[in-house]
């Protein structure tokens, strides 16, 4: 009995060292072990062209959820994913900036917002029912924040998703960010993000 107990636990040691070191070592994010899948969805980008699941494929992406009137958190995100792509530009990689306010954020609003930070960037809004399915599949959380005078604003998850080319969530990194390390986590994690392409 004594003999099995250690040969299961140095198995499962061994084991869990292997899923491990599976995936890039990220100094700034999280890398999952397992690869979550997006369930399918219907979003709309700048040109008001429909953006879907099998959009996502094909190349890899940094996909970012917001709001054009976020007065901090958002806009301080996208300039250091900005300065990320000209410090390390990473072949194929793109951003992706979603609204969790499409009351206010039409699809010209969000693209002129996200190509403000940098003329790559791709914007994306959708009807109410749209951006629920979406930030369901990413498991962000958006809530709308009444404030005096009947203007309102959005409290909403901050992370930054990492997502393979088979459109599959493979890491997040979340606040606060470091220009030189997310460079780094970047440039490490970039050719996992292509073999599994």
């Amino acid at each position: 009995m004594a003999v099995a107990a250690l040969c299961a636990a140095v198995a499962g040691f061994w084991l869990a060292r292997e899923l491990d070191s599976s995936g890039p070592q990220l100094a700034s994010g999280t890398w999952l072990g397992i690869p979550r899948t997006v369930a399918d969805f219907q979003l709309t980008d700048s040109q008001g062209h429909p953006f879907t699941l099998q959009d996502l494929r094909g190349r890899p992406s940094l996909v970012f959820f917001g709001f054009t009137h976020c007065p901090d958190v958002c806009p301080t995100t996208l300039v250091k994913l900005a300065q990320v792509k000209k410090t390390a530009p990473l072949a194929g990689m793109r951003v992706l900036f979603i609204t969790v306010d499409p009351q206010r954020d039409t699809p010209a609003a969000v693209g002129k917002y996200a190509q403000g930070f940098d003329p790559s960037f791709v914007g994306l809004t959708g009807d109410q029912a749209a951006i629920d399915r979406v930030t369901k599949a990413f498991a962000v959380a958006a809530v709308r924040v009444d404030l005096p005078g009947g203007d309102y604003t959005m409290d909403h998850s901050a992370a930054v998703f990492m997502v393979n080319s088979r459109a599959q969530i493979v890491g997040f990194f979340t606040p606060p960010f470091d220009t030189r390390r997310l460079t780094q986590d970047l440039v490490t994690a970039a050719p996992h993000l292509r073999a599994q392409s």
